[in-house]
């Protein structure tokens, strides 16, 4: 315990949730890679979880790192990478390696990066810093929320034609984060009304263009969008997944009994939770709802905490991106609301880069716990990120 105490600052609370994710995690994956080992490894079950233990370590090892740097840099290293995020991302999508039509993952140094996944990061940390140093002028339009909303909207575009559902989740997250930064309500509902009059216009235009033989990198997903978005196209996989959780029970059938594994595409990632629920039943599917909440629950209580705005603008900001993938990721596998793109659940699926991303957001989050414990007798300072830094875009 007094290791622990010594090397492992921030809210404890947080890493019991990290914790618990990657027990859930080890398990289910192990379970759920079982048909990729008889198809690609001969039957090797270990080369896939040690893998995955592997990623887990990573991430928990960034996870550590991260909460021991000051979170002041966050905001100073957001200000540089913002404008390197569309680079990557159109580089992305013109040399990426294709997966299901799209172009999601970039090689780099021997091992390929989801280049999605580190724009949310930056551009979270981008709106945090920015709303921080815009906080006296927070309603003024052209100065505070049209410049945030151009960046918000421009990686939100080049992520979505790889990946629609992560597009979608980022910009509800910036969304969230803009209404908790006080900006004008009545602006900013404006913008979101002709946002969604032009994103419709948008996806029609290109599916339109499809339909007329007009084929390329950016008229490609179209028709995946439409025809996810309208249910056409996603029937097998809700079945089975419907087959999963439908006959598991309250307990479930037990660890690494899952039937449905071999039948659930990508049950490893996109449907991880129908198998966990499958082998641990409502019980073990509400205990991993619930360790999302609690992580939601704790940052909250930590955010009410901070005397200054970035820091407080910035865990809010990761927190949700967190906890709203992994409601999208539940609502998706028991059919609330339609497969329209993947979304692993954070921290438990399979998948290098998402697991180590994560890990930094955790850390980031536990850094500003840590702040907070050390900053607690200390008079609250003016609403600005840091008190001699300069206005800057």
């Amino acid at each position: 315990m007094e290791f622990f105490k010594k090397y492992f600052k921030g809210d404890p609370n947080i890493w019991a949730i990290i914790i618990g994710l990657s027990v859930f995690s080890l398990l289910a994956v192990y379970s759920s890679t079982g048909t990729l080992a008889y198809r690609f490894r001969g039957g090797d079950t270990s080369f896939y979880v040690i893998g995955h233990a592997m990623n887990l370590g990573l991430g928990l090892f960034l996870a550590f790192v991260v909460h021991k740097v000051p979170y002041k840099y966050f905001a100073r290293l957001s200000q540089w990478l913002i404008w390197i995020v569309p680079v990557a991302l159109a580089l992305t999508l013109v040399w990426g390696i294709s997966e299901n039509v799209a172009s999601r993952r970039i090689p780099v140094l021997g091992v390929t990066i989801q280049t999605s996944d580190i724009a949310k990061l930056i551009l979270i940390a981008y709106v945090a810093r920015f709303l921080a140093l815009r906080q006296e002028r927070i309603r003024d339009f052209s100065r505070t929320l049209a410049p945030v909303y151009f960046w918000i909207c421009l990686v939100c575009v080049l992520i979505l034609f790889a990946n629609l559902s992560t597009a979608c989740l980022l910009f509800l997250t910036c969304i969230a984060l803009l209404y908790i930064g006080r900006v004008h309500v009545g602006h900013l509902t404006a913008l979101l009304v002709v946002t969604i009059i032009a994103g419709g216009l948008f996806v029609g235009g290109l599916y339109t263009l499809h339909q007329h033989g007009i084929r390329n990198v950016v008229t490609q997903r179209a028709p995946t969008w439409v025809n996810r978005i309208t249910g056409v196209s996603d029937d097998y996989q809700k079945t089975q997944s419907k087959i999963a959780y439908g006959t598991s029970g309250f307990l479930g059938r037990g660890p690494g009994k899952s039937i449905q594994r071999n039948f659930l595409p990508q049950s490893f990632s996109d449907f991880i939770f129908a198998i966990i629920i499958e082998e641990y039943g409502l019980l073990g599917g509400s205990a991993v709802l619930m360790l999302y909440l609690a992580l939601l629950y704790r940052t909250v209580i930590i955010v009410r905490k901070c005397n200054k705005t970035f820091p407080a603008f910035l865990a809010a900001g990761l927190a949700l991106s967190v906890v709203l993938q992994a409601l999208i990721h539940m609502m998706v596998v028991v059919d609330i609301i339609p497969v329209v793109t993947g979304q692993p659940l954070p921290f438990i699926s399979k998948g290098g880069t998402s697991i180590a991303l994560t890990g930094v957001a955790f850390g980031v989050i536990l850094n500003i716990s840590r702040e907070i414990n050390k900053e607690k007798n200390v008079e609250p300072l003016p609403a600005t990120i840091e008190n001699q830094q300069p206005e800057t875009t």
